[in-house]
Formats: C-alpha cells, structure tokens, sequence
C-alpha cells in the first residue's frame, strides 16, 4: 500500500469520527424541530457519509493505488434506460394492449441506477451500491438491480459497500472471501449473471438495538478494512481495464 494511500484513508478515518461524533447531537437538535426528524436524520446521514467514503475510495484505488489518469475516471448515479423486452410484447394476449405498446415503445423503459456508476474511459465497469447496512430483504433488491442493469453493461463488476452488516454469516469479519451466510447464497443463486462483491467496512454485525450513532455503542473505521477495500477496487480495476 503506498504511503499517499494510507496517508488519504487516515484522513477519511478522521472524517468519519467527525460525522459519526456529532451526528447524535445533531440527530436531537433535528428533533426539537420535528419529533418525526431523528430517525430521518440519521438514516440519511449514515447513508451520506457511506456514500462519500466509498467514492473517496474508488478514487484512491484508481488515481494514487494504481496511479491511472484521473481524468479517464468518471463517476455518478445517473439514471440508465432499462428497455422493455420484445419477448415479453409478443407475449402480450391482448391484442389492444400489445399494439399500444408497439406504437410506443420508445416511451417503455425503466430508470434505474445504483448508489455509484463507474466509467473508464466512457465504458460503466462497476456498479457500487452503498449501505449504512443490508440485510438480506434489501440484498434481494441489491442483486434484481444489478442484474437489470447488467442488461446493458454485461462487464459491469458488481460491489455492495456497506458501513454494518446485518446478512449473517461472517460478512462482518472483514475477510476478503468470506464463506458468506446460507440465506444471501440462496438469494445469490438466482442471479447468476451478479458477482457481488461485498465490502464491510466496520465490525461485527449489527444490532437493531446498539446503534453506533450512539457513543456508547460507536464502532472504529479501522485502516485495514480500508486497505481491503482498497485492494478489492485495485483487483476490479485490473479485471475490467488496461494499463
């Protein structure tokens, strides 16, 4: 790991404790506004500051890491046309209905996007979802968008970035292939074409009632989880493009 690579995750060490320091205080201060606002607040905060480290870190992989021309890299979540399938229209038995749909079938698409969208060169090579957690529910979502979206971009890598864990199994370990749980495999069965790769940045897993905005149940960004995170885009970036 280079030194400029552990010197900008040591800054989003520091970042995080910010955030996660001041988010209770600021949580209950949004309540005195509205008694409905604090969990709100904090589902959406948790929610940014995921957001925020797992761009920081795809960059560090790509720019410092691998040293690749910033520039090449592009990244955002904008929304991409899943078209309607020709099969399922001819399937169509009413005739009315099929022939409303052939007449406009440029208008009949679905709009879907993941949390991050990551371009080389113009070409989507990885789709990241971030979350505070997941539990296997929102897994379920997680892999019907991906696979959708690998529709249109087959080579697409597939990354669930999540702060806790709540999937079972040992994806809180922070193991780079890890055994995973029985019931997100039997989801993962279903989807063959979505490799999901899942990074766990914080350990052990979560607890409905020890909520680490809380100071007594806060939980450490470790360097080594980061590392690993970083290792893993390194590995992608590899497998989807050339030097």
């Amino acid at each position: 790991m280079k030194s400029e690579t552990v010197r900008q995750l040591k800054d989003l060490i520091e970042t995080y404790d910010r955030v996660m320091k001041v988010m209770e205080h600021d949580a209950a201060e949004a309540m005195k506004r509205d008694s409905r606002a604090y969990g709100g607040f904090v589902r959406a905060t948790k929610g940014k500051i995921q957001e925020f480290l797992t761009e920081k870190i795809v960059r560090i992989a790509w720019d410092v890491e691998l040293h690749r021309p910033p520039a090449r890299l592009a990244i955002n979540s904008k929304k991409i046309r899943i078209p309607i399938q020709m099969q399922y229209v001819q399937r169509l038995k009413d005739r009315a209905v099929r022939n409303y749909v052939l007449g406009n079938i440029k208008k009949f698409y679905y709009g879907l996007s993941v949390d991050k969208h990551v371009f080389i060169d113009g070409k989507l090579v990885l789709g990241v979802e971030c979350k505070a957690y997941t539990e296997n529910a929102m897994l379920k979502r997680i892999l019907v968008d991906f696979h959708l979206l690998k529709t249109k971009a087959p080579d697409m890598l597939c990354y669930l970035f999540q702060l806790e864990s709540q999937l079972g199994g040992d994806y809180s370990a922070g193991k780079r292939n890890p055994r995973g749980s029985t019931s997100s495999h039997t989801l993962m069965s279903y989807f063959s074409n979505v490799d999901l790769r899942v990074v766990t940045l914080l350990p052990g897993e979560r607890k409905v009632d020890r909520p680490i905005n809380k100071s007594q149940f806060f939980k450490t960004l470790a360097l080594d989880r980061l590392e690993l995170a970083i290792n893993m885009l390194v590995d992608g970036f590899r497998e989807c493009t050339t030097a």
